[in-house]
């Protein structure tokens, strides 16, 4: 199994790979052509500690389904603050009839409305790169990409020293911005004035997040790209990397490693949807024989 390489630098010698490096945007981007490549950079100690986010076209910001939608709405960025507060205290205000206990914190409401499909800021990552591929390949017909961030980069330097300090008192900023200090962190949040972003989870988690290894990235700044966000703070540019993935040349062998691996829509959203929806990938599961050809598969 080949060993990738990292980004081409003018020092030391490198092990020989087929994966190929290069920068966009001043982002590291790594090109994977196989699974076996795939497998290999994953199970090395390169992103160790990481966390990731699939996506089925490399071309894609990462941008939050808020932003897509008050985009797409036509509503103004002035008046962006008004329309998320107004659909978060709607939500607070009816869904308590709909449920056996309401959340306790900001992010936890967040979470809630992200979980059942309403618009928010939070982006959906996981610290396993095999989840990230299975969605990042699950409908993908065009390359696709698998987003990398390492949070604990993002917590050092000058900013994230007055970000994360429990114990210092600081005039601009409250006492440890954490997702588990979120009624805080939501003064923040929601004016959408400082570039830098959170990752975490609320403290009580739902099944899909347990299931699916998942997490959260929570952008200060609605109104940008994520991967622009990051590669602005201090150290940024070594906290993202982007994976991009020849889909026309893995899916279909990635697709049944992942299924071996028991990564389907029923096993990472555990209930009747997910099962449901997990009927579209056994139309092309199949060991003898192959559906595609009729014939048994290669091994």
């Amino acid at each position: 199994m080949k060993t990738p390489r990292p980004q081409r630098r003018a020092t030391p010698a490198r092990t020989k790979s087929s994966v190929r490096t290069k920068r966009i945007a001043r982002i590291e981007v790594l090109r994977v052509d196989t699974w076996s490549e795939l497998h290999a950079l994953f199970d090395g100690p390169r992103f160790r500690d990481w966390a990731f986010r699939g996506q089925e076209d490399e071309s894609w910001p990462i941008e939050s389904s808020l932003a897509r939608a008050l985009a797409r709405k036509g509503i103004p960025r002035t008046a962006w603050r008004t329309r998320e507060e107004r659909i978060i205290r709607i939500f607070r205000r009816k869904a308590h009839l709909l449920l056996p206990r309401t959340p306790s914190d900001f992010f936890e409401w967040l979470a809630l409305m992200q979980h059942h499909g309403a618009p928010t800021r939070l982006l959906d990552f996981t610290w396993s790169p095999y989840v990230a591929s299975f969605f990042a390949l699950d409908r993908a017909t065009k390359d696709a990409a698998i987003w990398a961030i390492l949070p604990s980069a993002l917590q050092s330097g000058e900013l994230a020293n007055r970000l994360f300090d429990r114990s210092a008192v600081h005039e601009d900023l409250p006492i440890g911005i954490h997702p588990w200090n979120s009624d805080r962190l939501a003064e923040y949040v929601l004016s959408n004035r400082d570039r830098w972003v959170v990752v975490g989870e609320p403290y009580h988690l739902n099944r899909r997040l347990i299931a699916q290894s998942g997490t959260f990235v929570l952008p200060c700044d609605n109104g940008e790209p994520v991967e622009s966000l990051i590669a602005s703070m201090p150290g940024g540019l070594d906290a993202i990397k982007k994976i991009v993935l020849s889909t026309k040349n893995l899916r279909e062998t990635a697709v049944r490693k992942l299924y071996t691996m028991n990564l389907t829509h029923a096993t990472l959203f555990p209930d009747l949807d997910g099962l449901a929806r997990s009927m579209d990938w056994e139309l092309e599961m199949d060991w003898h024989p192959d559906p595609r050809t009729g014939r048994p598969r290669r091994t």
